[in-house]
């Protein structure tokens, strides 16, 4: 599942290549990852120009001249593309739209669980759970303070807390791994059980492990300037390596499947807490 730093690359690449670029065709070819028509979709983007690619949580954000914003959550499986319109579309390709100067953006899913939106700016809030889902992680708005009073209002374990929407966006299981690992924190720990000292760190380790991750995914899916997005997460530290050692202290990094979720930890460098 794609989260900030996959986000985060992509948006920076596309804003470098498609921002002020006019859309010569569109093509939705499956139809079920279409929150807006897809006819709508056929019929009015081409023509349209695009602005600064934006990211809001687990959204790309694709802001055009008229005033519209194409709204993509890729969901599990989503993954997107720049490349020579020959290059044979993957399957399950499910939007295909032909940018001035010749590339082809695409957008394929694997499970077709993603979400695609065509909506007026002024009416963001028309997507499910926009308005009642949290800040994004890297919103400057949520500041260290703002992070721990949120964080109080929650009960459960404290990677359930971190990977739900309305706390926060834009964390998913993968990177709640690597960001409980960074601050040393176990994730089975109810929230009521850390400090605010805690919580400060896990702030700290969040904003830590998405400035370090970003620019490592961004290096591997962009090649000779085109992107072709496969997900990469070979640089992980502890993230689906359980029965390898742990880089910090060597233990033997445990692995837990529940409710369809792996969840990797360090027994030694995360502790579970005394009741």
């Amino acid at each position: 599942m794609p989260e900030i730093p996959e986000l985060e690359a992509i948006r920076s690449y596309f804003t470098g290549q498609i921002a002020g670029k006019s859309i010569a065709s569109a093509e939705a070819r499956i139809p079920f990852v279409f929150r807006t028509p897809a006819q709508e979709i056929r019929e009015t983007l081409a023509g349209d120009t695009f602005g600064p690619v934006q990211r809001h949580g687990k959204f790309l954000l694709f802001p055009l001249a008229s005033e519209r914003v194409l709204a993509i959550n890729p969901m599990l499986t989503g993954r997107f593309q720049y490349v020579d319109p020959k290059t044979k579309l993957r399957a399950k390709t499910c939007l295909v739209l032909g940018i001035e100067g010749g590339r082809s953006l695409r957008y394929s899913d694997e499970r077709v669980m993603g979400k695609v939106y065509l909506v007026p700016l002024a009416q963001m809030a028309s997507i499910p759970n926009w308005a009642t889902n949290g800040p994004d992680l890297l919103d400057p708005a949520l500041t260290e303070n703002e992070w721990v009073a949120r964080t109080k209002k929650y009960r459960g374990q404290i990677k359930s807390v971190l990977t739900n929407a309305e706390f926060v966006q834009g964390i998913g299981n993968a990177y709640s791994d690597e960001i409980l690992w960074e601050a040393r924190i176990n994730p089975y720990i109810p929230r009521t059980r850390l400090t605010e000292d805690d919580l400060r760190t896990l702030y700290r380790a969040a904003l830590a492990v998405m400035a370090w991750a970003t620019p490592l995914v961004a290096g591997a899916m962009v090649k000779d300037g085109v992107l072709d997005y496969e997900e990469r997460r070979d640089f992980m530290r502890v993230h689906r390596l359980g029965g390898k050692p742990c880089p910090r202290c060597g233990t033997t990094i445990s692995e837990i499947t529940a409710n369809q979720r792996i969840t990797s930890f360090c027994r030694a460098c995360q502790p579970e807490m005394p009741a």
